[in-house]
């Protein structure tokens, strides 16, 4: 069995990734079950320049077309709610959603490299009451500039240790040296594997064990196969992640990474 947690869908910025090309792509390609968050949410492009009103979806919006996406496969696919660090709380009606859709809702997601705001600022309070009033993991990004980098994301889990939090990337873009360290650090923090190199997951499984890492690809970033190839047409990471890493590690901790330790954190039922 594999569980992707960290799948998308949505069409902004220069991303259009479409759900039909996400469950095709798992269908092609092995993948049970993913969980994904809409990236129409972003709130500042890769240069940090603010997204126009018009082209950014408001949060509930969004989530209420994530939510109808995902009930169109609820078997395959999974919500985690793209929150807006930086222009928006939760209020009523959003809290309603969730509570209301809490069988194909599995965390939330943070983004802040997209949101310029950092995971352990004031502004990600509000989503951290209804992290803990439902029980849903936080998923972040991290990676890419200062405010994203992992030490915010330990310092949020630190203050908050009745959430579970996962850092995506493990430091997008580094050797992942400082994210490899704090996953060590608090039993609530863990890491993904979406663009990470197979080196830093054995490092992760040799110092910590098999519980701390999860299968994430930001499947189908690079179009629907994504999983084979990458966007200059050279073999996929997740090429290795599928063939070469089991006999690196052990059956056990193979199926830790590729599917139990997402069972287990954010409650799939499979």
């Amino acid at each position: 069995m594999i569980i992707d947690s960290h799948a998308h869908i949505g069409k902004i910025l220069k991303f259009n990734m479409k759900t039909n090309e996400l469950l095709y792509s798992m269908e092609k390609y092995g993948v049970d079950f993913s969980l994904f968050s809409n990236i129409e949410g972003a709130e500042f492009s890769h240069s940090g320049i603010k997204v126009p009103f018009f082209l950014t979806k408001k949060q509930n919006k969004l989530l209420k077309n994530s939510i109808a996406e995902a009930r169109k496969a609820p078997d395959k696919l999974g919500v985690l709610v793209w929150c807006k660090l930086h222009s928006e709380s939760p209020d009523n009606e959003f809290r309603q959603l969730i509570k209301d859709n809490r069988d194909i809702i599995y965390g939330l997601k943070f983004h802040p490299f997209h949101s310029l705001t950092s995971p352990d600022s004031d502004n990600a309070e509000p989503f951290y009451e209804l992290a803990e009033e439902f029980n849903l993991p936080v998923v972040s990004h991290t990676g890419g500039c200062e405010l994203a980098m992992s030490e915010h994301l330990y310092r949020a889990a630190e203050k908050h240790p009745d959430i579970n939090f996962v850092m995506v990337h493990m430091d997008l873009g580094t050797d992942n040296r400082d994210a490899l360290e704090y996953l060590g650090m608090l039993p609530n923090l863990y890491g993904d594997t979406t663009w990470v190199p197979i080196k830093t997951t054995v490092e992760a499984i040799r110092r910590y064990g098999s519980k701390k890492m999860l299968f994430g690809t930001d499947n189908p970033i690079d179009g629907k196969d994504t999983l084979l190839t990458n966007k200059t047409g050279d073999r996929s990471i997740y090429q290795e992640y599928f063939n070469e890493l089991r006999d690196m590690i052990t059956p056990d901790e193979y199926d830790d990474l590729m599917y139990r330790n997402a069972q287990k954190l954010f409650g799939i039922k499979m």
